[in-house]
Parts: structure tokens; sequence; C-alpha cells
């Protein structure tokens, strides 16, 4: 087999996810997430999916269960735009944790202004 064939599979399977999830699903409980990056199996069969959620906790948490819900539609989506084969499972995950992911807009604008916050304030 094609040593770089687990790339170019994670490659279009993230491409495809992230057109997938961000103009085709039509629940409204997704929000903003974008496909950060698709770690495939050497094997083909299971593709973990990291997706950057934005939003509140609660927002993130409904965000990640009804693209979870919406896993065979996309399995079969890609199966249709790929030319799989065997299509892997999709297994998501949130690439930050939901506690940070709520944060992260304010920590890139702190680091953005070159102001970090101070020990004492930043160990909750």
């Amino acid at each position: 087999m094609d040593p770089h064939r687990a790339e170019r599979v994670s490659e279009g399977l993230r491409e495809e996810l992230d057109e997938l999830i961000n103009y085709e699903m039509t629940d409204p409980r997704v929000g903003a997430a974008s496909v950060v990056e698709v770690h495939v199996s050497p094997d083909l069969r299971r593709a973990h999916v990291q997706l950057l959620l934005q939003g509140s906790a609660e927002e993130q948490a409904e965000t990640l269960a009804a693209i979870t819900h919406a896993k065979q539609f996309l399995r079969k989506q890609l199966s249709v735009r790929l030319q799989l084969f065997h299509t892997p499972d999709l297994l998501f995950e949130a690439a930050l944790p939901t506690t940070l992911g709520a944060k992260a807009p304010q920590i890139l604008r702190r680091i953005k202004r070159g102001r970090a916050k101070s020990e004492k304030n930043s160990i909750s």
C-alpha cells in the first residue's frame, strides 16, 4: 500500500468535512465549527476528527452532539464525494477543552495586544 495514502485520505476528509459541516448541514444546533485536523488509522477504518468549536461551553457541547448525531449523513456524503471503497468511521472530538475553547478569542486578543495575564490572576 502507498505510504502516503493515509495522508491524502486524511487531507481529503478534512477539506470535505469542513465544507459539509459549515455549508451543507441544516441542523440549527450546529454553531461555528471548523475541522482542524483528521487522523486516519493506518488501516483506514477509523478517522479521529478534531473540531475547533466557538461559542459558550453549552453551545460547543450542542454543536459537537449535533455533528456526532449526523455521523452517518457525513459518512455517506464523504463516500460519494471522495469515492472511497470503505469510508472510515468518524470519531469527533473538540480540539480544545470546552472551558478553554470558550476563552480562546479573549486569549488571542490578549496575545495580539502583547499583554499576558499576571501569574496570580491566571490561576483559577
